[in-house]
Formats: C-alpha cells, structure tokens, sequence
C-alpha cells in the first residue's frame, strides 16, 4: 500500500501557500473598508493629536475613511485590551502612549501583554512634559518652587492625567529627587486636569507637551521647565528639569502605531512605508513642532526594542522608590 504522508504533506503545504495567497491578496487591496484608531484617552492630548492627524493624512491617501475612537479609562487599560482583542486583520489600529504601554506594565496586572499582544507599525513623536505652575504659584524657576513646596509641606495639590500615567510619575520623580511633598490629584485624562490648573483649583502640573504649551505661551499658566534631557526645539528658552537644579531627571511623553498581534506583515509594511513617508512631509512636521512634538518614524522592530526599554525603566524606577499608586 502506498504512503498517504507525501500526499498530505502536500495538502499541508497546499493550504499554507493558499493561505499565504489569500494574506497577500487582501494586502493588495488593503484598505478597503473605513479603518479604526483607537486612542485609549480623552481628546484634547498627544495621543488623540496625532490619531487625527494621521488619520487625515491616511485617509486622503488611501481613500477609505480612518476614524478616530477615543476609548479613555483605567490609564490607558480600556482602550487598549479592546484593540488587543480585535480581529488582527489591519482594520483596527491603536495610538499607543507612555502610560499605555510603557508604565502600565510596571504598575498593575493587566489582561493583555503590551509586547506579545500588539504588532508595532511605527513609533510617532516624542516630546517632553513640561512643568507648569498657576500664575499664583510664587515661583519663577524650578529652584524657588523647591523651596515654595519646602515650605508648605503637602499643602500644595499637583495635578495628573491619572494614577500611573507619565504626568503622575513626573511628579513623583520631582518630589523624589527634590525632596518635597506634593498631594496628587489625579484625573481621567491630561485635558481635565489641565483644565483645573487654569482654574486654580490645583497649582501644579507636568502635562505633555501638546495640552500645555499654548496656555503657558499665553501667559495662562507658567512653565517652569521641560521634563527631557536636552532643552526642547519648540521652547528652546525654557531649561530642562535636570539643568535647572535636578540632575538625572528625565521623563519624556513618546506615541506609537500598533496593530494586534497576528496582523499579517505585508500590512503592517504598507502601513509603516506611509506612516514614514507622512511623517518626513515639511507641513506635517512644522505641525507636530507646534505641538511641541519631534516626529519620530522607525521601523516595526525599534518600536519594539524601545517599548521593552520603556517598560524595563518604569518597573525599576516603581521598585527603587517603593512608589505606592494612590
């Protein structure tokens, strides 16, 4: 009797190269159908800024409409497991963040695994926090708002997007390194809380960026200083937390394009080839410079090695400080 193994290796490799057919074949249509980006915060941030922006963008070249799902809650967490979960088939894509996919994992359990769930398309921008105080506040630079909060022990209110996003760490770090009690308020997102900032109802802040800079160049707020190692090409004037009087200190807000897991590589190539060539484009970049935001194209597997990287510093810093989430 004759083998039936060669025939159903056959059929094996059969169904493979029919499977592998039909995977090239979609990718060859792809997009054919609206596509979802789900930001996992409120409006108003860098997260939900870059989704529309390149929402546009993908939408005008590839003629099919992206749109923006702003899907906010637990820090980043609801958002997040939804795209983890979606079908990996190119027609949903998440706007990761610090908080999201950096922070979260040194922080709490989360139903997903911010690397082996998500297939990475492209880092976005990055931009640092920047350090911004209500009007009322008597400080004028980094070293006199020390000794303004030395002498108010846990008097003042600082506020946050949320428990374990990058604004709150920031803060944490700051009274760490400096040596000062702060009371943290947190919020569900960077636009409340900076909202509250205007108002007084808290005094101090290190939101990202995009959701401060135009209220502190209009004089509604005070920024003290920039959150990165090196000053920031938007606000070349205000000095970085480091130089002015905590050396070491370093925090930086960063965005990414993730796809779920499984999404097949040819998709996730075109996807990273146009993300690329939009973020290279002069208008797109005097936009994101507006914003306080450095464009920051890569291929998928940098994305992946700085995810891990950001993950890895976030856990030791929370094991160092005995930081406790409140």
């Amino acid at each position: 009797m004759r083998s039936k193994k060669p025939a159903r290796k056959r059929a094996a490799v059969l169904a493979v190269v029919s499977l592998l057919a039909a995977s090239y074949a979609a990718a060859a249509q792809y997009p054919d159908k609206p596509i979802r980006i789900i930001v996992p915060v409120t409006p108003g941030g860098g997260s939900d800024l870059l989704a529309r922006l390149i929402a546009q963008q993908f939408s005008d070249r590839f003629e099919q409409p992206f749109i923006v799902d702003n899907r906010a809650g637990a820090g980043g967490t609801i958002g997040s497991e939804l795209a983890a979960r979606a079908a990996p088939d190119g027609y949903t894509l998440i706007v990761a963040y610090t908080a999201s996919h950096g922070i979260n994992p040194a922080i709490k359990k989360l139903p997903y695994d911010v690397i082996n769930d998500f297939a990475p398309i492209s880092m976005l921008g990055t931009a640092p926090n920047i350090l911004v105080v209500h009007p009322s506040v008597a400080a004028k630079s980094v070293s006199e708002l020390i000794q303004f909060l030395k002498s108010r022990p846990g008097q003042v209110n600082y506020a946050s997007a949320g428990n374990g996003s990058a604004p709150h760490l920031a803060a944490e770090m700051f009274k760490y390194m400096a040596g000062v009690e702060m009371t943290h308020i947190p919020y569900k997102g960077a636009a409340p809380g900076v909202t509250d900032l205007l108002g007084g109802q808290v005094l101090i802040m290190f939101p990202s960026m995009p959701a401060a800079l135009a209220h502190a160049r209009s004089g509604r707020l005070r920024a003290l200083a920039v959150t990165s190692k090196a000053r920031a090409s938007a606000a070349p004037e205000l000095p970085t937390v480091a130089e002015a009087g905590l050396p070491g200190f370093e925090v930086i807000q960063w965005y990414a394009l993730l796809a779920p897991a499984h999404t097949p590589k040819n998709i996730i190539d075109k996807l990273n080839a146009e993300t690329n060539r939009m973020l290279k484009l002069p208008d797109i970049r005097v936009k994101l410079a507006a914003q306080g935001l450095e464009s920051s194209s890569s291929t998928p597997a940098e994305v992946s090695a700085f995810m891990r990287g950001e993950v890895a510093k976030w856990t030791k810093f929370i094991r160092d400080t005995g930081l406790k989430l409140d």
